[in-house]
């Protein structure tokens, strides 16, 4: 089983690359935001896992742990491929699929294609006990947090798309982040603000 991959990025599509390691061309299948965020020439290393099929060794790649964790746990899911599961992580980021599975909000997770409201649902039914560790764990960080949520407030920033953006799924420190750097940018209305800060947020998803 190959778990590590280091090598140069030799070719890139949308959603793989070849990987050049000491000669040889690995085909690695990973996220639109990791493809996004790599050039030809660039030195990188993948945690990977292999499918193996009757005429084929398919191998998928992931800059982190965590992402190669949630993928595999995402393929014992009835219904759940290799494709699709790839694009749940291309979709959102670890923390985003792990609160949606356990606030059990199926239509944060519909919003990815080819995920349906009972593929959802299947997901959230067989994986929130598996991941309610984690989810406990990204909640204690946050909650660490949480005395700083009241300095977005006095800085002007009304609570509003606070809660909205936390409604989504994503963390208060994603969120206090996105807020504060809209503050630079002097976006007053809270339509506009909301919209800056999933644009920056993806922009930062991209960038991991």
């Amino acid at each position: 089983m190959i778990g590590l991959l280091r090598g140069t990025v030799w070719v890139i599509s949308t959603d793989k690359l070849v990987l050049d390691v000491n000669g040889i061309g690995y085909i690695v299948n990973t996220t639109v935001a990791c493809t996004a965020n790599v050039q030809v020439g660039d030195e990188i290393s993948f945690h990977t896992h292999l499918i193996v099929r009757e005429d084929d060794l398919i191998l998928y790649g992931f800059s982190n742990v965590e992402d190669k964790d949630l993928f595999i746990q995402l393929l014992g899911v009835s219904g759940i491929g290799p494709k699709a599961a790839l694009a749940i992580l291309s979709t959102f980021s670890v923390r985003q699929i792990i609160t949606a599975i356990v606030q059990e909000n199926s239509s944060m997770l519909t919003e990815v294609s080819g995920i349906g409201g009972k593929t959802a649902k299947r997901v959230i039914l067989e994986l929130k006990e598996k991941v309610k560790d984690k989810a406990e764990m990204y909640a204690g960080i946050d909650n660490m947090d949480t005395k700083n949520d009241s300095t977005i407030i006095s800085s002007g920033q009304g609570n509003e798309e606070f809660d909205y953006l936390l409604a989504l799924g994503f963390s208060r420190q994603e969120v206090r982040e996105a807020l504060e750097k809209i503050d630079k940018n002097q976006v007053l209305n809270m339509e506009d603000r909301i919209r800056e800060a999933l644009r920056f947020m993806a922009m930062s998803k991209e960038k991991r």
